[in-house]
């Protein structure tokens, strides 16, 4: 659903942890992200990047893999009964981790309509054949957001999640006529959010659950009866 800001909230790495993808969830959000890693033939779930076998790397801190719990994919889906607000963010460069992820949606949850984001674009082609999936295609760079410009031209996608210092009024305005939701991140600040409102997405990816809550609390009527970009 769309709050009375007109903008849809998603709960940047919230999927990363189960109780805190299930609260995110029961707050009302439209979506939740999470990021998905293929490491030894698992779907994992985690921000944190891999170093070699043992260690992890996030935020300037490394971790040994035992001391961090990392669910995967599975239980996350099971987790959350399925629940169509699930955005999966694609992470890596693993060659088998598209047709890995593919497979697991379908065989765990058939039909149901996830989001799945990726800055790995050769990896969308391992979803065509289910439509069902509203795949979007993230920009992080100048660079990237050029050519995701010009590919918008010639090709049909559901969405673009594009970092929010690169973005203008008059790039969200073109972005908007080839896809059917613009979302940005980060929005963690009152001050940024008013930046992604004068820009005119039609959704911001936050981890401040202040910011969440209050744009959560502002949504109208109910969610089965109003749907928003996000679940058309």
């Amino acid at each position: 659903m769309r709050n009375d800001l007109g903008l849809a909230v998603i709960a940047h790495r919230a999927g990363n942890d189960l109780r805190a993808a299930r609260s995110a969830l029961d707050r009302g959000v439209d979506l939740v992200e999470a990021d998905i890693h293929l490491f030894r033939g698992r779907l994992e779930v985690r921000h944190h990047k891999s170093l070699g076998r043992w260690l992890l790397w996030d935020e300037g801190k490394l971790s040994r893999r035992g001391s961090i719990a990392i669910p995967e994919l599975s239980q996350l889906i099971r987790a959350l009964g399925a629940d169509d607000r699930l955005m999966l963010d694609l992470k890596g460069v693993h060659p088998w981790l598209p047709r890995r992820v593919a497979r697991a949606l379908h065989e765990l949850a058939p039909g149901t309509p996830f989001t799945v984001c990726t800055q790995h674009w050769w990896m969308m082609p391992a979803f065509k054949a289910y439509p069902q999936l509203r795949m979007v295609l993230s920009a992080g760079s100048s660079r990237t957001l050029r050519r995701l410009l010009r590919r918008l031209g010639t090709t049909s996608t559901y969405g673009v999640s594009v970092h929010r210092r690169l973005l203008t009024r008059a790039s969200v305005a073109r972005l908007r006529e080839a896809t059917e939701v613009v979302m940005t991140w980060p929005v963690d600040t009152p001050e940024s959010l008013t930046h992604a409102r004068h820009l005119g997405v039609g959704a911001v990816i936050s981890k401040n659950t202040t910011i969440l809550d209050d744009m959560s609390d502002r949504l109208g009527g109910d969610r089965g009866a109003t749907c928003s970009l996000l679940h058309r």
